[in-house]
């Protein structure tokens, strides 16, 4: 009794704590970048290519899961884009979840170097997930805007391009927890709030890790026009891919969100034993479906998702990237979760209204505030 009444104790300060945090922390709040809401450049034929070329880019020492696939998930659903995962290595590439978790290893279809030899002149768009940073990443990223390729960043991912200092001078938005480092290390650029995603010239940035979907969206819609993005939203079960946003609402605030998101990034972890989730795959697994239920359970604090295969074999996925199940350990949490086949963008909806289910309404809400996604939970 005494131990739960000092853990409740210690979890109050604890909201308190994050909460005045949060709200002494100097945040510089642009909230436009001037340009039309929603609108993203034209695409406009520069390169010859019979297709336009996807590059996305990821360092083999990480990169974060749906940020990955996600982008790769649904740009690869329109026939008419050339997309490839490029790696910064021949090595399988490592993967981790928005809390840290380590996620499943997936090999890339080029190297910056193979890419470089197979489209000399450039891609005509690069994404740019959160990751592990290195010399070689932003070397090539450099490489890539002098040719004229417009850069997508997803979530921090943001940062990543930002270090090439390319950013200075530009609207561009990242996750909300990095507002105050980013404005402190780079100030040069104008980051913007209240936007899942935004585009300066060629510069494409969005937020929090599932406005993945919506971006992925616009683009297509820039490329091909609405026919072609209402098809695709319509399979994956969207509805909406504007970019309005309401940055507080995803904050540490004593109204509502600092006990959810204290639940999901500490006092789940020290209260509880970590369950560990199977998700079931086979061959032709969705990305999308994939990424999103994978990391909304690894972002709980209480449990850990392990991709599992029948055969503990490699599977390719629906667009032809080799994925390495893990090895999980035998203590299981109740039966293996199976990601959606169809509607596979609401995998994160379903995720979500299992893990309430699991753990309760505030971890749910935790997962959400976390991923910046706007669930409309029942009450």
């Amino acid at each position: 009794m005494e131990h739960s009444r000092i853990g409740r104790l210690l979890a109050q300060l604890l909201v308190l704590a994050t909460a005045a945090l949060c709200a002494c922390a100097p945040a510089k709040r642009v909230v436009s970048s001037g340009a039309e809401p929603g609108s993203l450049p034209k695409y406009e034929s520069r390169l010859g290519h019979s297709r336009p070329v996807v590059a996305i880019v990821a360092n083999n020492q990480g990169a974060e899961l749906s940020d990955l696939l996600v982008p790769f998930g649904i740009l690869s659903r329109d026939e008419g884009l050339d997309v490839k995962v490029v790696t910064t290595g021949d090595d399988a590439l490592s993967t981790f979840t928005d809390m840290g978790q380590p996620g499943p290893r997936i090999q890339g279809q080029s190297t910056l170097h193979g890419f470089d030899e197979q489209v000399p002149e450039g891609a005509d768009y690069v994404v740019v997930p959160a990751q592990a940073s290195s010399q070689a990443l932003i070397d090539w990223l450099k490489s890539q805007v002098g040719k004229g390729a417009t850069t997508v960043s997803i979530c921090n991912g943001g940062l990543i391009v930002a270090q090439t200092g390319l950013f200075a001078g530009r609207f561009a938005t990242a996750h909300w927890s990095t507002e105050s480092a980013r404005i402190k290390s780079y100030p040069s650029v104008r980051w913007v709030r209240d936007r899942r995603y935004l585009a300066d010239g060629s510069w494409i940035s969005t937020s929090g890790v599932s406005a993945a979907v919506p971006v992925s969206i616009a683009l297509i819609e820039a490329i091909h026009g609405r026919a072609a993005s209402t098809r695709i939203a319509r399979d994956l079960g969207v509805d909406d891919w504007s970019p309005v946003h309401d940055t507080s609402a995803f904050e540490p605030h004593l109204s509502g969100t600092a006990w959810p998101l204290a639940k999901v990034a500490y006092t789940n972890r020290w209260w509880h034993t970590q369950d560990l989730i199977v998700i079931a795959v086979a061959g032709g697994i969705d990305e999308v479906s994939l990424a999103l239920t994978v990391d909304a359970y690894s972002s709980t604090g209480r449990s850990r998702a392990f991709v599992t295969t029948a055969d503990g074999r490699p599977v390719v996925t629906r667009h032809g990237l080799t994925l390495w199940p893990d090895s999980p350990p035998q203590r299981i949490a109740g039966r293996p979760v199976v990601p959606p086949t169809e509607r596979t963008a609401t995998a994160l909806d379903g995720a979500l209204d299992g893990i309430m289910q699991r753990y309760g309404q505030a971890t749910a809400d935790g997962v959400a505030l976390v991923f910046e996604f706007p669930w409309k939970r029942s009450r």
